[in-house]
């Protein structure tokens, strides 16, 4: 048995259009959730009286025994079937003879196939947060040991101010959090059970939706049947999510890739994180960084395929839909891949803190607080503005720092600077008196690390008890 219809036809399938309109090839990745809400399904059957109680205990012992033989290899899942449900229904009529055939009573493929995809993207949406939770210790490890880690903080790709090691990393905690919520908004919003809504217009049956629902750990059943079979709105927003984390992992790819090089040389990643040249053997690449900086497009276009097939199709289920299952599954295979290894690329790797901080020293980071400096011994804005200036360019032609200039150097610009400007322009200085919320002075990155550190264990414990 290849296929769940036929009666209504006459002639065979054309070869090309079976190739064409088959899905087992991928779908039969839902093996699992196909069986779990079979088994859902068939205990209601039994329960409402749909179906008598031995044969909803022999569909449920039979589907039980068909995923136990596809676990241990016993049983493989071949294409001859048109896709997973005609393999399961065709596998446990085979086993358990005519009360196999009842198990479709009160269901259609369209719910079937929508709980399937719902059951799959609710542990997807689960695995990511867990895996992003993950790269999130790795990253406040990072933050708690280079607190005092100077290093020059960037706009324009030009050195602006410094800041510290812990706090740049901790822009970075502050995506993937929020990328952690977005996915626990998703799992909310797609936790609705379809299974009952039928081909469109639900059934005649006394179907328990509410029992299902519950059984499967939905919140609630779907409030409409069209909408049921149709919406892959939870699919296009998990997609969503997925290539906002690539985004987040692509722009921190960039920069390793940039610290890497040898204009920078403000980390050092593992041997195991990195591979080399075949022709020249003077060569470290990052080709981890390279490699999920070039994946972020393709999960861009995971989310622009779906999006496209989604935007005229009416209702109710239309085959178009069958297209939703490959985008879906690609962008969690890559994100899960992406976010699993740069977890170890940034666990493995080593930063350069004394390369860090002459950056820092010899990008003129600390030129604002020389200007701040000037103010406050009463020169005016405007005029301490020129005057740093100036003493940048004079610095830049005697290939020198601020910190290296001569009290007497200091003087010649301005009579207003005395010996505290050395202090006042020192690196700690200029970090340390930024105590704004969420700033890089140490105070102010003492509370982030401590709210975060917070925060990732409820998140942790949270998953946990899930």
């Amino acid at each position: 048995m290849a296929q769940l219809w036929g009666g209504r036809f006459t002639k065979e399938t054309n070869a090309l259009v079976k190739e064409f309109n088959d899905s087992i090839s991928f779908d039969k990745r839902l093996w699992k959730e196909d069986i779990e809400g079979s088994i859902a399904h068939a205990t209601m059957l039994g329960r409402q009286g749909i179906l008598t109680k031995e044969a909803s205990e022999n569909i449920i012992e039979g589907l039980l025994s068909i995923r136990a033989d596809i676990e241990s290899g016993k049983l493989p899942i071949t294409n001859e079937y048109e896709d997973i449900h005609s393999f399961v229904e065709a596998n446990l009529i085979d086993r358990i003879g005519d009360d196999g055939k009842k198990l479709h009573t009160g269901r259609s493929r369209n719910d079937q196939v929508a709980l399937d995809m719902r059951l799959f993207t609710r542990k997807a949406v689960n695995e990511v947060r867990e895996d992003l939770l993950q790269l999130e210790k790795v990253i406040l490890k990072i933050m708690d040991t280079h607190r005092e880690t100077f290093m020059p903080g960037f706009t324009h790709l030009q050195k602006a101010q410094p800041v510290t090691l812990a706090h740049h990393f901790g822009a970075y905690f502050e995506m993937f959090r929020r990328d952690v919520t977005r996915l626990e908004d998703t799992g909310k919003r797609l936790n609705e059970c379809p299974l009952g809504a039928g081909a469109l217009a639900g059934t005649t049956y006394p179907l328990d939706r509410g029992f299902v629902a519950e059984s499967l750990d939905f919140d609630l059943p779907t409030r409409n049947s069209m909408d049921s079979v149709s919406d892959r709105d939870y699919a296009i927003e998990f997609l969503g999510d997925l290539s906002l984390i690539m985004v987040h992992l692509s722009r921190l790819s960039e920069e390793i890739i940039l610290w890497n090089s040898n204009e920078y040389r403000f980390v050092e990643i593992d041997d195991g994180y990195s591979t080399g040249s075949s022709i020249m053997p003077q060569k470290k690449n990052p080709d981890v960084a390279e490699l999920i900086r070039g994946k972020t497009g393709r999960v861009f276009g995971d989310q622009t395929s779906l999006l496209t097939t989604m935007k005229a199709i009416p209702l109710a289920y239309d085959k178009d839909m069958q297209e939703d299952k490959e985008p879906v599954f690609d962008a969690f295979d890559t994100v899960t891949m992406c976010v699993r290894l740069m977890a170890g690329m940034l666990e493995t790797m080593s930063f350069r803190e004394d390369i860090m901080e002459k950056s820092a020293r010899h990008g003129f980071t600390n030129a604002t607080d020389a200007a701040d400096y000037l103010v406050v011994k009463g020169v005016p804005f405007r005029d301490a503005h020129g005057i740093i200036g100036r003493m940048v360019l004079y610095c830049i032609e005697k290939e020198k720092s601020l910190d290296d200039l001569s009290l007497e150097e200091f003087h010649s610009f301005s009579k207003a600077f005395d010996k505290d400007i050395y202090d006042a322009i020192s690196l700690k200085t200029c970090v340390d008196k930024r105590l704004t919320v969420g700033a890089p002075g140490q105070a102010a990155m003492d509370e982030e690390i401590k709210a975060s550190s917070k925060w990732l264990e409820e998140e942790t414990r949270e998953g946990e008890e899930e």
